[in-house]
């Protein structure tokens, strides 16, 4: 993996938005119970000719939706891998998915980028170690499930972008417990900034604290 995220030069003048993602399964009315169970926001449930079916579900925070139901892909179910579900603290996210009696895999991480192992593939190797990442990094800790066809999702904490990955001039958050995660690490941090220069009371910490959660969201170094 690289440690950073390239800007392409040649960007194109529409926009191409990623909203749908099409998972295959089985028994409709299962899969509609269990994304329910999730709380994720239904959005459609459409019945057409030639039982055609379509449901949609938005997850929480997400701009992005799925959709599943009847002759709405060939894909076999269960064949859907690798679904990221990106989130700020992966053991809260965890939990609340536990109290809504989901089964989950524990948090686990990535051994560097080895793929070794009989373990379910995902994108930064197969060998898990058990726990969240040491250093707790970003993009480098995990939890794991399935739907009840075996479409596998993964949890994945991020709370530092790659550099290039977001535009500083777009910073935005879309739950309030993002944002409050934002503000803990910020605070965390200026407690840091305030030991270094004497411990003297910073009464500018709200631009301080603005500009790291902007450099944070776009994978900008920080100021000393």
């Amino acid at each position: 993996m690289t440690a950073t995220a390239q800007r392409t030069t040649n960007t194109s003048a529409v926009d191409l938005k990623l909203e749908v993602i099409v998972i295959p399964v089985s028994d409709v009315h299962r899969a509609k119970q269990f994304y329910e169970k999730l709380g994720w926001r239904l959005d459609a449930d459409f019945a057409g000719p030639d039982d055609y079916r379509v449901i949609q579900f938005t997850p929480p925070g997400s701009n992005a939706s799925v959709i599943f139901g009847k002759n709405v892909t060939p894909a076999a179910p269960g064949s859907a891998q690798g679904l990221y579900l990106v989130v700020s603290d992966i053991e809260a996210a965890r939990k609340e998915l536990l109290d809504r009696g989901v089964a989950i895999s524990e948090v686990f991480h990535a051994n560097g980028d080895v793929h070794v192992g009989t373990d379910e593939p995902y994108l930064f190797g197969r060998n898990r170690l058990n726990g969240p990442h040491p250093e707790r990094g970003s993009y480098r800790s995990y939890a794991s499930f399935n739907d009840p066809d075996g479409n596998g999702w993964l949890l994945q904490e991020v709370t530092a972008r790659l550099p290039g990955r977001i535009d500083s001039n777009g910073t935005a958050f879309t739950s309030q417990a993002d944002l409050a995660a934002a503000l803990r690490r910020a605070a965390a941090a200026h407690g840091e900034y305030e030991k270094r220069n004497g411990g003297q009371y910073d009464a500018n910490w709200p631009d301080w604290y603005a500009d790291y959660i902007i450099r944070e969201q776009a994978g900008q170094q920080q100021a000393a």
